[in-house]
């Protein structure tokens, strides 16, 4: 059974057996489509080839973030490569020992502002640790914070601690965190389950999925965190079927830590029993929903409930259960482990702490980012993105996915934060970030939202199974130039009818992106009307 005294040595194990320079290779899902384990596997050879291995180790990481220059390969905090080929190890491996990179590597910036303005939190470990091994994780301080709270808090603390610290729940919705697990907690019952949501599904959203390949065990010690909170000892992991290097990572995690006796019976010797378990979803959009996921999770089809009641208060089988996303159980460690009031300091008034966003789209830095709740939208597209490629202007940037809208160039400086993006007809979503540029048509923008909401409807609502239909029709119709004035606002009325009558989520945001594309970009609509009608 690991003790305190245990994760210190294994720590020091740990940092004392990593004297050798590191040459960091990254193996997320990303870089690894980029080539880049075939990167790793030749920087291999190259240093057994010259005898270095008593010098030079090669560490699988996770995300490196600049996902758009992958594979990426650090070999010191300051230097590192992008666009990396197997042909240029050598040429890696001298750098490492100190000699001058040579004209055919790649320098990537560290200091340049995709990087400098970034808050690492969720992504503290991203890119420096190797995600296969709990070793590398309690190195870095890991499962300590599990520790602080069964040795030294109460439930009612570690629930008082969140809530003090004002996060809000990251899927989407930007539920208070702290009063959901206050809720869960008050309910009675000897049976209570923890839910980690990570059925990412969102059109170019990777936050998610990044943060499991990189660094699981985080994950694991927020939901174990949770589980004694508010009174669970059993967890669930639900995942789509198109993330297979994040469930083995996580299966692999799941084990090292049942060996470890950080998961399992008498954790730290204290009676708390909290286990995980995978359930694998076969990736249909409206699992992403708490009541359809907790169908799936039970062996039925996956179609939303109404509510109430909440899960929180009837939820798996009928019991007590928590439903948080994977960035949310991300940010539980660092809260414990830095105070509420740090959190709290960190953000806006009613968005507190940093948010991840996968910033895609025509922009010339395409990647995973982590910027303070209040950064400007323009900041993050224009400083850190660097901007359109070739000088091009940024017309528009869509967040929140197929539930979320367009910003408009003319709205570039407002902030990240809940309230605002709600204000501007979008959300901020699970993370996904699309920048489009002039050459992009907002008709054609939404009626892709649109054919992908009609896809995914589960169809247990008419508002969303005819509704979704009809909207996309009408969309086809315009861009055939076929469509006459009525039609726009036939599509308008209806999305109204969709988003007020559907039954969950998906059908209730399903026409956001019409409805922002219609306010900002209307004349796009007109001047698709048959000529007759122009």
């Amino acid at each position: 059974m690991t003790d305190l005294a245990e994760l210190f040595e294994i720590a020091a194990a740990e940092n004392s057996s990593h004297q050798k320079i590191q040459i960091r290779c990254c193996t997320a899902a990303g870089c690894m489509s980029s080539g880049s384990l075939a990167v790793k596997e030749q920087l291999e050879a190259e240093i057994k080839a010259k005898n270095l291995g008593d010098r030079l180790e090669v560490v699988p990481v996770g995300c490196m973030k600049l996902c758009g220059f992958a594979p990426l390969v650090d070999v010191s905090e300051n230097t590192c490569f992008q666009e990396v080929t197997p042909a240029v190890a050598a040429d890696i491996v001298n750098a490492a020992l100190g000699e001058q990179p040579s004209p055919a590597l790649e320098l990537c910036d560290r200091q340049a502002p995709f990087f400098a303005l970034q808050k690492p939190i969720v992504l503290e470990n991203s890119g420096k640790i190797d995600p296969e091994r709990i070793e590398a994780y309690i190195a870095r301080g890991g499962y300590r914070q599990l520790h602080q709270v069964l040795e030294d808090m109460t439930p009612t603390e570690v629930v008082a601690e969140i809530t003090q610290s004002g996060l809000r729940g990251r899927g989407g919705g930007g539920y208070p965190t702290g009063l959901k697990w206050a809720t869960v907690a008050k309910m009675p019952g000897d049976q209570k389950y923890i839910i980690c949501n990570a059925d990412e599904g969102d059109p170019g959203a990777f936050m998610d999925r990044a943060v499991l390949e990189s660094d699981p065990h985080r994950i694991l010690e927020g939901m174990a965190i949770a589980g004694y909170a508010v009174g669970a000892n059993h967890g669930y992991i639900y995942i789509r079927a198109e993330y297979p290097l994040a469930i083995a990572r996580l299966e692999k995690a799941i084990k090292q830590a049942k060996s470890k006796g950080l998961l399992g019976s008498q954790i730290f010797n204290c009676p708390f029993n909290f286990t995980i378990d995978i359930r694998i979803g076969a990736g249909a959009f409206v699992c992403g929903e708490e009541t359809a996921l907790i169908a799936s999770i039970e062996g039925k089809r996956g179609t939303p409930k109404p509510r109430p009641p909440y899960p929180a208060q009837s939820g798996l089988w009928g019991h007590p259960t928590l439903i948080n996303n994977v960035e949310t159980y991300a940010n539980i460690v660092p809260i414990i482990r830095e105070g509420a009031d740090w959190f709290s300091s960190i953000g806006t008034e009613k968005s507190k702490g940093t948010k991840v966003f996968a910033l895609t789209g025509k922009v010339k830095n395409n990647g995973l980012i982590e910027v303070p709740m209040g950064t400007p939208v323009r900041q993050i597209v224009e400083q850190m993105g660097g901007g359109i490629p070739d000088g091009g202007t940024v017309k528009s940037v869509q967040t929140g996915g197929p539930s979320g809208g367009c910003i408009p160039a003319a709205f570039l400086d407002t902030p990240i934060e809940y309230d605002s993006l709600l204000k501007l007809g979008t959300m901020m979503g699970s993370g996904g970030m699309i920048v489009m540029d002039e050459s992009t048509s907002m008709v054609d923008v939404a009626k892709f939202y649109m054919e992908f909401c009609q896809c995914e409807s589960c169809g247990k609502c008419i508002p969303c199974r005819a509704g979704t239909v009809q909207m996309s029709g009408l969309l086809s119709k315009l861009l055939k130039g076929e469509a006459e004035p009525q039609d726009i606002e036939l599509l308008e009325s209806l999305c109204y009818m969709v988003k007020e009558a559907s039954l969950c989520g998906l059908g209730q945001s399903a026409p956001n992106p019409i409805l922002s594309t219609l306010r900002y970009f209307r004349p796009e609509y007109e001047a698709l009307l048959g000529r007759s009608h122009r």
